[in-house]
């Protein structure tokens, strides 16, 4: 039971009040207009967020792990040091966001876009990207290890000092110069 309810929460929000660092488990808040809303720190674990427009958000070190965000338009929302562990961001737009050292182990990012996304220093391990749009997108220092990357738009994304260990890329979109610098041990696809 979350401390706020879905009318408790939309209350607050709808008043201007800011929502960092409140207690919002397993709260519905889907198909609700929650642009530029603060949620720093706050814990939505296991939150239902479908098809949100969480434009320009503010998640920096939030609780999201366990949540469903499917079809959510997180363009351009920060989302630095949060946990998306176990999230489910299936066909959402993440579209210039910045997620600077999320932890999105086992996320779920099947057909979004993460175009000019900032995934610097991520643990995106055993990540599920199929068909993820992830064109200029700055994957420097992150942790692709076992992820799904089959039929993702990976061009122009920067993979410098990036672990891909044992990821696939198979029908992929890249150019093989964008790995020089990457952990390629084991992957699938690179040599396409």
């Amino acid at each position: 039971m979350p401390a706020l309810t879905r009318e408790q929460a939309l209350e607050r929000i709808r008043s201007g009040q800011s929502m960092a660092g409140v207690d919002l488990r397993d709260i519905d808040l889907s198909y609700e207009s929650l642009r530029r809303i603060d949620f720093t720190g706050a814990d939505l674990s296991d939150a239902h967020l479908q098809n949100s427009n969480l434009e320009g958000a503010n998640f920096s070190g939030a609780n999201l792990s366990g949540a469903f965000m499917f079809g959510s338009n997180l363009f351009g929302a920060r989302l630095d040091g949060a946990i998306l562990e176990n999230t489910n961001l299936q066909d959402s737009n993440l579209e210039k966001a910045s997620l600077r050292g999320a932890k999105m182990h086992h996320v779920s990012l099947f057909g979004s876009s993460l175009e000019s996304a900032d995934l610097g220093d991520c643990d995106l391990s055993r990540g599920r990207m199929k068909r993820a749009n992830l064109r200029n997108a700055c994957l420097d220092r992150a942790n692709l290890q076992h992820a799904h990357l089959e039929r993702s738009d990976l061009s122009g994304a920067s993979f410098n000092d990036t672990d891909l260990r044992q990821a696939s890329l198979k029908n992929a979109r890249f150019q093989p110069q964008q790995f020089q610098q990457a952990q390629t041990e084991g992957v699938q696809g690179l040599e396409q």
